[in-house]
């Protein structure tokens, strides 16, 4: 059994306190760009991916002439999008670290696992939530990937593949996921990591979770840390 290397978070709704801002800013530049009828529920279930991907998957819903769905048209939402978040992420009082994380930041890295984060947001917001936390200074995070850095963001596995690169971790099977969502989950299985763990207090509830086969769900980030505790005492043992 190999020991655990590498845990590789999700930010908003996972690490980063999020009371639906970003499924509101996501639906607020679709419906402001000509399609009022994208809902709410719509953009949580859209959740975890690169937004690009996103706003391209929502467009082939709400838009009949498939001729307008263009790159031009999304990366004019998209900008819009970012737009609404890098004001929201450097300006809003409600921006904060969930409960434990910190705590559970460092708890792993005592035990000699390295801690990085992954996102569906773009560098440019990646780099505003992570200053207004306290963790860019590689402190309590060893590394982060945003999916505009990678040629596919999740499900695709290339944003923990890239934070492997980046740290030195070879084997997939020392790396744990961490996130909120359906594509979180499928990361981590996509990437072939030895854990893929919903957390189920974020966009997703348990039922919608177990669908996609987590290794483990926890209610929060407290009980991710039990989880990699017990198995890491039964590596030992």
């Amino acid at each position: 059994m190999p020991q655990i290397q590498l845990a590789v978070f999700d930010m908003a709704g996972t690490t980063i306190h999020d009371e639906n801002s970003v499924a509101k800013a996501f639906q607020r530049a679709l419906n402001l760009h000509g399609y009022p009828k994208v809902t709410l529920q719509e953009a949580n279930e859209k959740m975890g991916y690169s937004k690009p991907q996103a706003i391209r998957d929502l467009l082939l819903i709400h838009e009949p002439d498939s001729d307008k769905i263009t790159d031009s048209l999304i990366e004019e939402i998209h900008s819009a999008f970012v737009q609404g978040m890098l004001d929201f992420y450097a300006n809003d009082p409600s921006i904060r670290a969930v409960a434990d994380a910190e705590e559970v930041f460092e708890a792993l890295q005592n035990m000699g696992i390295k801690v990085a984060l992954d996102t569906g947001f773009s560098r440019d917001i990646t780099d505003i939530i992570l200053k207004r936390v306290g963790w860019a200074d590689g402190r309590l995070v060893n590394a982060s990937a945003a999916s505009d850095e990678v040629p596919m963001g999740r499900p695709f596995p290339h944003m923990i593949q890239k934070i492997m690169a980046e740290l030195g971790v070879t084997d997939p099977k020392s790396v744990i996921k961490i996130g909120d969502t359906e594509v979180d989950v499928n990361e981590g299985h996509n990437a072939g990591c030895l854990m893929s763990i919903g957390i189920t207090s974020g966009v997703f509830s348990e039922e919608e979770l177990i669908p996609h086969r987590p290794t483990h769900l926890a209610k929060n980030l407290k009980e991710v840390l039990q989880i990699v505790e017990a198995y890491e005492l039964q590596t030992k043992s």
